[in-house]
């Protein structure tokens, strides 16, 4: 983890990987840099592993850790490492049982995170934090509480002043696009977006209305890969990835590495978005309050779009700049 870079951390997780505890072959995978644009990884120990077989994947998780921190000494830049845990008393159990690797674990993704367990979830990270052991988690909100439109808002609010508590440990807010879905029986296709969903949309676009002012927010799982190039199911990612920018979402949760390219593409920012963003930044009390972006066709006001400069500052300085505003050629980091 880089310490040093520690207020563009939410930023550098961009596409969370994920993949099951018992992925033995990622070590040489991560070594070697055998998967582009792989920025973070979430081992998980909670939906893809039996409850029969958890002892085993954890086993098997913690030689793949010890593993990592061998790695960590040959290669100076890994992707940043979270574990995925199962309730709050899992959490305490595997913050003793991986003591010996918590160096190469940047934080914790808390599942189905609400109000039954956020307080014992977040006791667990005071109590760490006092004890001097930093401890990063990232909430993922998913659970019928949140869905129900009858007690959204108020569990919502509850929660945002429960994580405000220990803001500074709280990396991303995650959504659980899938729970949401299944809930209602549903599942989008490859040729609509979680947006196309109506019921998912408006549950969604409120998390971000309480969250997204705080923290970064990271847009849900898209379902669909395949060969790269193969637009059956490129197009549909690049459209939701479009739709997640615009609405607020940073990032997003991936389930193959087919669709990491994409992720990091979206993360890039066009050159008039930095020229704008830079210009922002560098605004003096001397200048009016309003002028003409680098384009020349739209507003830039320091009042009203500082906040998006800061964003777009942060995300060309990890994943560089892009001359098109549709291209997909990767430029030159910043």
């Amino acid at each position: 983890m880089q310490e040093n870079r520690e207020e563009e951390l939410p930023y550098r997780i961009g596409a969370l990987l994920y993949m099951p505890a018992f992925q033995k072959n990622i070590v040489s995978k991560v070594l070697h840099g055998n998967i582009p644009c792989l920025t973070s990884i979430a081992f998980c120990l909670e939906d893809t592993v039996r409850e029969e077989a958890l002892d085993d994947a954890e086993q098997s998780l913690h030689a793949i850790l010890r593993k990592l921190v061998t790695v960590q000494q040959e290669k100076a830049e890994l992707p940043l490492v979270f574990v995925r845990v199962r309730t709050p008393e899992h959490f305490q159990h595997i913050l003793r049982l991986y003591e010996d690797v918590r160096p190469i674990i940047t934080g914790f993704v808390l599942p189905k995170f609400d109000l039954t367990n956020a307080d014992a979830y977040l006791r667990t990270v005071k109590e760490e934090n006092c004890a001097g052991r930093r401890t990063y988690i990232m909430p993922t909100l998913e659970s019928s509480m949140i869905a129900n439109c009858d007690t959204r808002h108020a569990v919502l609010h509850e929660l945002y002043n429960k994580l405000f508590e220990v803001h500074d440990d709280v990396l991303n807010v995650r959504v659980g696009g899938n729970d949401f879905s299944n809930l209602y029986g549903l599942r989008r296709p490859a040729s609509a977006t979680i947006y196309d969903v109506g019921i998912v949309r408006d549950i969604l676009v409120d998390i971000l209305n309480v969250f997204a002012k705080d923290y970064v927010v990271s847009g849900p799982v898209w379902n669909y890969f395949g060969k790269p190039g193969d637009a059956s199911w490129e197009a549909g990612l690049e459209r939701e990835l479009t739709l997640d920018r615009i609405n607020g979402f940073v990032g997003k949760t991936a389930i193959h590495p087919c669709q990491l390219p994409l992720i990091y593409e979206n993360l890039q920012v066009t050159r008039e978005d930095y020229e704008d963003a830079c210009r922002l930044a560098d605004w003096s009390p001397a200048q009016l309050g309003v002028q003409k972006g680098v384009g020349g066709h739209r507003m830039n006001e320091v009042n009203c779009h500082s906040r998006w400069a800061r964003r777009i500052l942060a995300l060309a300085q990890i994943y560089g700049i892009r001359e098109e505003a549709g291209g997909a050629e990767r430029e030159h980091m910043v």
